[in-house]
């Protein structure tokens, strides 16, 4: 056998390929974010094909739904990407609203509902961006960026504890507004741990984005081009890695998004470091700088005057007419999608979720063609995959 890599890009050509070795990856792997087994066929330490098996952690939320009325789906919609789950109660909560206001008697979403919504969504963004690059540091070998991420993860928990009185499955954004109020210090506390968290970002930066061993272990890895990223339904900060610049919130804006200044990181070419456009390190780049995106949205809404009024629209019951939609919304991982069949009573007929995750795990087979054992850590993490939304 023999083997021919190039600096440009550490592709491994094997020709030909020799004795066969079929490797099981978990269902245990702890670096898989979840329960997956992958399939790993490999030529020596390189992979000619990774198969992913998935549904270890299915639990039919789709056909559970069809039994469900529609504010009682909103605490499984918790349990998909079970990190984000601000972002899945309002991905779900915006497709109903979408369904019921074609009923002109279904009222607006309060305006101090809207702004709570934004506020506990990028909070959300944050926290899971922060686990991202805590646990990909530690999956690549370091270790001392996880308990940083940790520890300022668990400030926004604790922000979150005190506005719904729950650490992980919130339940808070609920078909009208939210659940409940902010306390009377809640923005304050809000502004310390912004005040705080900012200027970390940079010094995260500086432990982990350019070090030596971690540059090694993502630069050139499992190129993801704007191209195949489309090909395969790929979206958020993993599309936006590639190049291309779309995120739901400037591009079909919701909500009140339109109301707020922001940018959206993308990758590029880093000559100085190695990295090219599409590579692991990108990915990752991405999630770090919308961190710094998220901290600017929070800041104007901290320095408006956050109006007041209900936080939950008037209405008899959640009926929506007789039809079909697909909805969809930025969530940390990506575009999330809803799409309900009503036949105009209290429950849906049809409940169908869109997730990122699953078409980012798509892609690991064609990623990873080539490359060494060690680099399928490397991409998983890079994905940044939650098997909760992938199987539901």
């Amino acid at each position: 056998m023999t083997s021919v890599a190039t600096e440009e890009n550490k592709f491994i050509e094997v020709q030909p390929f020799s004795d066969e070795m079929v490797v099981s990856m978990g269902p245990q792997h702890p670096s898989t974010h979840g329960v997956l087994k992958l399939e790993l066929k490999l030529d020596g330490e390189i992979v000619r094909e990774a198969i992913p098996h998935i549904g270890y952690l299915h639990r039919c939320f789709e056909k559970h739904a069809e039994n469900l009325s529609y504010p009682q789906i909103i605490p499984f919609t918790d349990r998909m990407d079970y990190i984000s789950a601000m972002n899945q109660n309002w991905g779900f909560c915006l497709a109903v609203e979408k369904m019921m206001a074609a009923d002109e008697k279904f009222p607006e979403i309060p305006e101090r509902a809207e702004y709570l919504r934004v506020l506990v969504g990028e909070l959300n963004r944050i926290a899971s961006h922060l686990l991202s690059f805590g646990t990909y540091g530690m999956d690549i070998g370091a270790f001392t960026p996880f308990l940083y991420a940790f520890r300022d993860r668990e400030k926004i928990l604790l922000l979150f504890e005190e506005i719904c009185g729950a650490r992980l499955t919130y339940n808070y954004i609920r078909i009208g507004g939210v659940s409940r109020d902010m306390p009377p210090d809640w923005l304050d506390h809000v502004k310390d741990f912004i005040d705080y968290f900012e200027p970390k970002i940079d010094e995260y930066n500086s432990l982990l984005t350019e070090n030596k061993i971690f540059v090694e272990r993502t630069v050139r890895i499992a190129v993801l081009d704007e191209d195949m990223a489309i090909n395969y339904g790929i979206t958020g900060p993993n599309l936006r890695g590639a190049g291309k610049r779309w995120d739901l919130r400037k591009d079909e804006p919701y909500s009140i998004y339109d109301r707020f200044d922001f940018d959206i990181p993308v990758g590029h070419d880093i000559p100085r470091i190695g990295a090219v456009l599409g590579d692991c390190w990108n990915r990752y780049k991405v999630r770090m700088d919308e961190m710094k995106e998220s901290v600017r949205i929070i800041r104007q809404i901290l320095n408006r005057e956050i109006p007041d009024g209900p936080i939950m629209a008037q209405y008899k019951a959640v009926r929506p007419p007789a039809g079909e939609i697909f909805d969809r919304s930025e969530a940390p991982r990506g575009e999330l999608g809803f799409y309900i069949v009503s036949d105009g009573s209290v429950k849906p007929v049809r409940l169908k979720a869109k997730s990122p995750c699953f078409t980012a795990l798509s892609a690991l087979q064609e990623l990873s063609k080539g490359l060494m054992v060690a680099d399928i850590i490397a991409i998983i993490g890079s994905i940044d995959i939650v098997m909760g939304e992938v199987d539901r």
